[in-house]
């Protein structure tokens, strides 16, 4: 379950999500529909970021939008892959970095993705910081950003990496493990880019003789601290989109370590061999375009990937932008990331 589809299952939304939760919808079409393969709460219900495309897309085209969401999301795929068994989707929608550097490594000799960018019209708004894929396979439509939340009722905005390990935060954070969780990974990530690649254990170490607690994903460490049992969690800049109310803003602060915040994509790319491929790059197009790229970012409460897409003045003003965007390149992730995480787990995660 991603962070959307836990805050609408928990009914906190001043949005008016309702619960639905679906594994496959769409299909039709006189040459068969569009397959494109995600994650669920993409298309779970009729207020998700996938429906609204749907709808939108196939008010003008004769081709109707299938969504699927994989078990075991993009593992499926280069399962497949290996196997030689045929990939049953055109797109993928919801890979990050980290995930397309894997793909890369587990089929040095295959190719899963093809070149998407050429057969764009609208691939020059996307944002340079934000393209992560050097060959423009995956390209990206929305971004996060990683920070903290902390309630302000209790404690101050600890504002440094540094103050985090400081008395005053002595068990005051929640994190998240960087082997099961996408912002715990990502959080892990700012912390190598801080420290470096030999100075983020010695952070880590700091945070854990602090009593830092690590929980498996988002949802469990939000749940503790909307339990009030830690005041600071690892989350996204944008939580005040759902807690704006007047009681609910003290507590759903959102603070910066450094005036940083780890810049987390989500990118589309395309099945090489795809059976629609061209109808694939047009449907990339319709999402990277002026008109849903709002959406979107609306819909995933995140922010929007190009330079030409409008954010509504009631959204803008509780979804923030750090003020120094970081995050790690393909090219820098490629080789590290797993044996980063992988020394992490072992003498941090396992404490």
């Amino acid at each position: 379950m991603r962070r959307r589809e836990y805050l609408k299952a928990a009914g906190a939304g001043a949005l008016g999500l309702t619960t639905a939760g679906c594994l496959q919808i769409g299909g039709g079409g006189s040459g068969g529909p569009l397959q494109i393969a995600t994650y669920d709460s993409f298309f779970g219900d009729e207020r998700t970021a996938g429906r609204w495309l749907k709808t939108e897309w196939e008010k003008n085209h004769d081709v109707d939008v299938e969504f699927t969401a994989p078990s075991n999301g993009i593992n499926e795929f280069i399962q497949r892959k290996r196997e030689g068994v045929g990939i049953d989707a055109d797109l993928y929608v919801g890979l990050n970095t980290s995930e397309l550097v894997r793909v890369d490594q587990e089929l040095p000799d295959a190719t899963l993705f093809d070149g998407i960018a050429d057969d764009l019209q609208h691939d020059s708004h996307i944002k340079d910081s934000l393209r992560v894929d050097p060959e423009n396979r995956a390209l990206p439509y929305d971004t996060g950003y990683i920070s903290l939340v902390y309630d302000s009722t209790d404690v101050e905005n600890p504002k440094t990496f540094d103050a985090l390990t400081q008395p005053a935060y002595e068990g005051a954070l929640l994190a998240e493990n960087a082997q099961s969780s996408d912002p715990g990974r990502a959080f892990l990530l700012w912390t190598i880019k801080q420290f470096g690649e030999d100075g983020y254990l010695d952070y880590w170490r700091k945070l854990l003789e602090n009593d830092v607690r690590v929980l498996s994903d988002w949802q469990p460490a939000y749940d503790a601290f909307l339990a009030g049992e830690r005041p600071i969690v690892v989350s996204y800049s944008t939580d005040q989109v759902y807690y704006h109310s007047e009681d609910e803003l003290p507590h759903h602060q959102v603070g910066f370590l450094n005036d940083q915040g780890y810049a987390n994509p989500e990118t589309v790319a395309r099945f090489a061999g795809a059976d629609r491929s061209e109808t694939a790059g047009e449907f990339v197009d319709f999402m990277l375009s002026k008109q849903a790229q709002p959406k979107i970012a609306q819909r995933n409460v995140q922010f929007p990937s190009t330079d030409w897409a409008d954010l509504p003045e009631g959204y803008a003003e509780y979804a923030y932008e750090p003020p120094e965007p970081v995050t790690f390149t393909y090219e820098e992730l490629a080789g590290n990331v797993e044996g980063w995480v992988e020394t992490w787990a072992r003498e941090i995660a396992a404490n």
